[in-house]
């Protein structure tokens, strides 16, 4: 029997397929797994709402999530919050004043919001964010002030993507907000992911385990990004999805097929 019993799955480049699905047989895997008592978890930078087209298919084989990169522990069939680390007000404030100045798409994410303006969501494609747009579009609660969104939010801030118009714009952020008590990540694209510091996918994981009763050794994590290197290093087992990018493959243990060949179907076999 194994000695695992959580499986952590990022979504974007690792459960999902590059046209964002969820292919029917790793759907089947996960889901014989689940009847099996393992623990079937998301652990990604996605928010609630932004899960809603994959809600009625994982509902009974994913229960929990750790969302937002971390900032956010939830209970999908409760749909209940277990643990959130939000931003300081004027930290998150100092944040989108500096995505505005860099001309960025400022995506602001709370436990119960993913918020941007209806000019940023138009111009995705323009971002290298192209493949989201549409779930912007339906999904997104549209505002027509970043930052006044973030102050009627206070409390419930947990995440802040600035999707800058090329890298240099980019590394400019990162300069600029260097030194803040902030956790930066570098996605997709020429974006910028900023939880506060000390929240990250490990801390998700570290929390879910606690809410379970067990042991971040007994857990599986899966990734293919940067933005999933904490989470590989806090779990029991790392594995790297075949598209996995060079900074996830380094600190991973094991790496398995790419997310359009049912890379987790090949996790689920070998350790559970």
């Amino acid at each position: 029997m194994s000695c695992y019993r959580l499986l952590a799955l990022d979504m974007d480049g690792t459960l999902l397929t590059s046209d964002k699905r969820i292919s029917p047989r790793t759907l089947q895997a996960m889901r014989v797994a689940a009847e099996r008592g393992v623990h079937v978890a998301l652990s990604t930078g996605r928010a609630v709402t932004e899960l809603f087209e994959y809600r009625a298919q994982l509902r009974g084989v994913v229960r929990y999530g750790s969302l937002l990169s971390g900032g956010l522990v939830y209970d999908l069939d409760r749909d209940e919050r277990i643990a959130l680390r939000a931003f300081e007000p004027q930290l998150a404030l100092r944040v989108v004043a500096q995505g505005l100045a860099e001309d960025a798409m400022v995506h602001v994410m709370t436990d119960a919001h993913s918020a941007a303006t209806r000019r940023d969501v138009d111009r995705m494609h323009l971002l290298g964010q192209g493949v989201y747009q549409e779930m912007f579009r339906q999904q997104c609660t549209f505002v027509d002030d970043p930052a006044a969104f973030v102050r009627q939010q206070e409390g419930h801030v947990c995440k802040i993507n600035l999707y800058h118009p090329s890298a240099e714009a980019r590394e400019r952020s990162r300069a600029a907000l260097a030194g803040l008590p902030l956790q930066p990540v570098v996605g997709e694209a020429a974006s910028l992911e900023l939880t506060p510091a000390g929240v990250s996918k490990a801390l998700g994981l570290e929390l879910l385990c606690a809410h379970l009763g067990i042991g971040l050794e007994q857990c599986v994590a899966v990734g293919d990004a940067g933005n999933d290197v904490d989470a590989l290093e806090a779990a029991g087992l790392a594995v790297a999805m075949g598209n996995a990018t060079p900074e996830a493959c380094a600190v991973a243990d094991a790496r398995v097929a790419d997310n359009d060949h049912d890379g987790i179907v090949e996790v689920i076999e070998r350790w559970f």
